[in-house]
């Protein structure tokens, strides 16, 4: 009987196709899928969020979001609502939008220019993050702010983890600091890299969450531990961008390099790798299927981003 390793192997030698969907003006910074994997939203320096129905092997662009005034940083689907997503912008304000809407349903201001956004688990929660590590934390219902905290690091990405009891920031010390919720009382200082901890991703399964850092490693963590289990070194540029596979077995990372590595989350061996023209800055495991979205910094000529999006994994081609 195969391994899993061979298996997934086998599986992307068969299913290796990218496509590309045009689809913004300037670059994606942020790509994720919808909790039922049916829609894949995008969010770029152009101040629109892009909207994707995926149809078997194929992605359609469904509606194109207007309303920002300034960049589109990340974004995040509602963990149980599939139709709805928030969006983090430059411009003080958070949007949230209904993709059965041509508009957003909401605009929140905040005290200041937002580059980080997550849900919390239960969908009751937005937390969004600024320039001056201020974290916001918005009510979804009633859209008014519950509370702030002022952090004196450098705050680079927030998140949940599973059960919706803390909460995770990295930071540029190169620490991962856990706060108990929602009391917000700081429990944990991990020492996790000797540079810039950049980017955290939590597994779909509770066991395990990653962290990319500027030494270019990727960092696994047991949760229930608090201990780091193993690191992935293949990288060579600070890693920016992570995902773990919806069974929780792969561990997608990407940098400067010109490729996204993929990885067995629990071997830390490669199973496969997606060579890339320009650096890539954001990737997305589908919820149900082995497909990772991700956008690069491509060019349409030298002064022209392309703003595409891509979806690795579609059958390959006889």
């Amino acid at each position: 009987m195969a391994t899993y390793m061979e298996s997934m192997q086998k599986h992307f030698q068969n299913n290796n196709r990218v496509r590309d969907t045009q689809s913004h003006l300037a670059k994606v910074h942020s790509v994720a899928w919808s909790c039922d994997g049916r829609r894949l939203a995008s969010g770029s320096f152009d101040k629109t969020v892009c909207v994707y129905t995926l149809e078997r092997d194929r992605l359609s662009k469904e509606n194109t979001f207007r309303g920002h005034g300034d960049s589109v940083d990340q974004l995040c689907w509602h963990p149980k609502h599939p139709d709805h997503l928030v969006t983090a912008s430059g411009d003080k304000t958070i949007r949230i939008w209904d993709t059965r809407s041509s508009r957003s349903v909401a605009s929140v201001n905040t005290k200041g220019e937002n580059i980080n956004i997550c849900w919390s688990p239960d969908g009751s929660t937005i937390a969004v993050g600024n320039k001056e590590d201020l974290v916001t934390f918005i009510d979804a219902r009633t859209h008014r702010s519950r509370t702030d905290e002022q952090f004196k690091y450098e705050v680079n990405e927030i998140s949940w983890n599973n059960d919706g009891d803390l909460f995770f920031l990295t930071s540029g010390q190169g620490t991962i600091n856990i706060l108990s919720y929602p009391a917000l009382k700081p429990l944990h200082s991990l020492t996790a890299h000797p540079a810039n901890c950049i980017c955290i991703e939590f597994d779909p399964v509770g066991t395990y969450f990653a962290t990319g850092s500027a030494d270019a490693l990727v960092s696994l963590w047991d949760l229930s531990e608090l201990v780091c289990v193993r690191t992935f070194s293949r990288l060579d540029w600070p890693v920016r961008t992570l995902s773990f596979s919806y069974d929780g077995q792969l561990l997608a990372s990407a940098s400067e390099d010109l490729v996204i590595d993929i990885a067995m989350v629990e071997t830390g061996e490669k199973v496969t790798e997606i060579p890339c023209d320009t650096p890539t800055f954001t990737v997305a495991w589908h919820p149900k299927r082995h497909l990772l979205a991700y956008a690069c910094d491509d060019k349409h000529d030298r002064d022209r981003d392309s703003g595409t999006v891509k979806v690795f994994g579609f059958p390959t081609d006889p």
